[in-house]
């Protein structure tokens, strides 16, 4: 594994033990999707994420306190779910037993 799957693995750890546990690996041991549009990668000794147009940062050997920042936002963004993410959802995770 590498230096980046091994960061990413510590962040979705803490991520699970903050209650966000549908946060995925999107297969390229380097990105975390945790919601739609709140995605996080590693790269350079940092965590960083964005939503948008919005991009932050944290410091690669911090995943506790990265996990802390990135569950307080997809908390903020969990509470206003648009209606039409959950079928997207399941379509891009590929959730085919529903589809007809």
């Amino acid at each position: 594994m590498n230096e980046a799957g091994a960061a990413i693995g510590k962040l979705r750890v803490e991520l699970a033990a903050l209650g966000v546990a549908d946060a995925y690996e999107i297969g390229d041991d380097a990105t975390l999707s945790v919601w739609v549009g709140l995605v996080v990668c590693y790269r350079d000794g940092c965590y960083r994420w964005r939503e948008g147009a919005v991009r932050r940062s944290h410091l690669g050997n911090d995943p506790v306190g990265c996990a802390l920042r990135v569950a307080r936002r997809y908390a903020e963004v969990r509470a206003d779910v648009p209606p039409w993410w959950e079928d997207l959802a399941r379509i891009l995770r590929g959730d085919v037993s529903d589809r007809r």
